[in-house]
């Protein structure tokens, strides 16, 4: 790496730390309670390894802090990160920045799943919702993984094989809503994405399956750099595509299933932030991919934060914020891929 390209993305890593504490410390202070922002930042530091800051919060308001806010501000920063990363990971491995999850059926698949256990079961076990969201999004990536590896091993088939298997999830979908009318309002809440109900018990169910995909993934940054030069350049360099590709999708289908299973589905994120990631600090997957991860988890948080106090005591769903941001956002990725082609 350069120097002036170690110069960019130290200057990346700086602004995305300060970015993710910054949205921390807003998702923590904003809400119903008013919680005093100086003795709020400091019981957030005091929590710190090695680190003693008497506060002034009483009990009532470090009750609202560390049971209610934090978890969900944790909880928002994971799937955040998750999301984001899964992108990026994907968008490397397809050389493609329009590709997400939602594109290799990991979307549908878990809107089908949290669907058939919404329908099925009526809301006796909601428990099972994010497990069946969580093997939903799972199955259908292995499914378009299968088909496209069928139909040949080139990074369009696999695209496309993606495509179809979302529309068919999807078409399932569709068909079990309209003979089940009375339980689509609770399917489109769950679908339309939320953290109303995070708590501590969820960060712990989905850290371990996060932590493992996204070191995978980490790992991988230098591979998907020689990946970008073609697959014939590669396996020239003694990478073999075919086990890159099969590590990276596997991973971020993890890290996609986990983050939907606990949050339900939320766009956009897998698209704007990696892309704003490389205009901040490059094209290189080593930098990109962490950039990603802390960007994405400080987005979420943000995005969160605004969809449970701009019309509070109401909330707003967390994939409403994500796509009225997102949209506009990705109008513009389109029109600044197309003009680099031109």
């Amino acid at each position: 790496m350069t120097p002036s390209r170690r110069s960019r993305a130290v200057r990346g890593y700086a602004l995305a730390v300060v970015f993710l504490a910054a949205a921390v410390l807003v998702g923590a202070m904003a809400g119903a309670a008013d919680l005093n922002p100086l003795a709020t930042a400091a019981a957030l530091v005091d929590r710190l390894p090695l680190v003693h800051l008497p506060g002034g919060l009483g009990p009532l308001d470090r009750a609202v802090l560390f049971q209610i806010r934090l978890p969900r501000v944790v909880l928002g920063a994971l799937v955040g990160g998750a999301l984001s990363l899964a992108g990026a990971g994907y968008q490397g491995v397809f050389r493609n920045p329009l590709v997400d999850s939602s594109l290799l059926g990991a979307s549908a698949g878990a809107g089908l799943g949290a669907t058939v256990a919404i329908v099925s079961l009526g809301g006796t076990a909601p428990a099972a919702v994010p497990v069946a969201a969580f093997a939903g999004s799972l199955a259908g990536v292995a499914f378009a993984y299968l088909a496209g590896t069928a139909g040949g091993r080139g990074t369009a088939t696999l695209l496309l094989a993606g495509l179809a298997v979302s529309m068919f999830l999807t078409a399932v979908q569709t068909y079990l809503l309209q003979r089940s009318s009375q339980d689509i309002q609770r399917v489109y809440s769950w679908l339309l994405g939320s953290l109303a109900g995070a708590t501590w018990h969820q960060v712990l169910e989905v850290l371990p399956y996060l932590a493992v995909s996204a070191a995978i993934v980490l790992l991988h940054g230098r591979h998907l750099d020689v990946l970008s030069v073609g697959d014939e350049e590669a396996r020239a360099l003694g990478l073999h595509p075919g086990r890159v590709r099969l590590a990276v999708v596997a991973s971020c289908a993890l890290a996609a299933a986990s983050a939907v299973a606990v949050s339900g589905l939320i766009g956009f994120v897998g698209i704007v932030v990696p892309h704003a990631v490389r205009r901040l600090a490059g094209v290189s997957y080593r930098v990109v991919l962490p950039l990603s991860l802390l960007f994405g988890a400080g987005f979420l948080v943000l995005a969160d934060t605004l969809a449970r106090t701009v019309v509070a005591p109401a909330e707003l769903p967390i994939g409403v914020v994500t796509a009225l941001i997102g949209s506009p956002a990705f109008v513009w990725i389109l029109r600044s891929t197309r003009a680099v082609r031109t």
